[in-house]
């Protein structure tokens, strides 16, 4: 089980590599949050890194200066601002996901047809008991029916 731990860290860790001239490894992690559950404000963002508003206002700076992402007024409440991905942040989180996606389905292609159906259902499994919520849409599908 460690060794399989270890593939997906090093797909992990060779798709924030794609990226690391851009933004760092917090930058990212603000970046694919808003991906993932659309505009946050300052305090999301503190919460996600496990850091004081003060050091999620800098990320965000950074980020806004980099065009990666927009802060906007938050429309249910004009005291607090939003923060948003831009194309540019998109387009950012679509290359780090899909050179995961990727590697992870080139791994996947590589086992046998009948195992595929035993690994898709012991990573849902295992995304529950971390109470990771995966997608709907068939990006991470693991071809169990191939």
């Amino acid at each position: 089980m460690l060794a399989a731990a270890d593939v997906l860290l090093r797909v992990v860790a060779s798709s924030v590599a794609e990226v690391e001239d851009v933004v760092n490894t917090p930058q990212l992690r603000v970046l694919v949050r808003i991906h993932n559950v659309g505009p946050q404000n300052l305090g999301g963002v503190a919460a996600e890194l496990g850091v004081h508003a003060s050091n999620a206002t800098r990320i965000s700076d950074r980020l806004v200066a980099a065009g990666l992402i927009e802060r906007r007024e938050d429309p249910a409440d004009r005291r607090y601002v939003l923060l948003e991905l831009t194309g540019k942040g998109k387009e950012l989180v679509n290359t780090v996901l899909e050179h995961r996606r990727q590697a992870i389905a080139g791994v996947i292609s590589r086992m046998p047809a009948g195992r595929r159906p035993a690994l898709a259902a012991a990573m849902e499994a295992f995304a529950a008991a971390a109470g990771g919520q995966g997608t709907s849409d068939g990006r991470f599908t693991l071809g169990a029916g191939a």
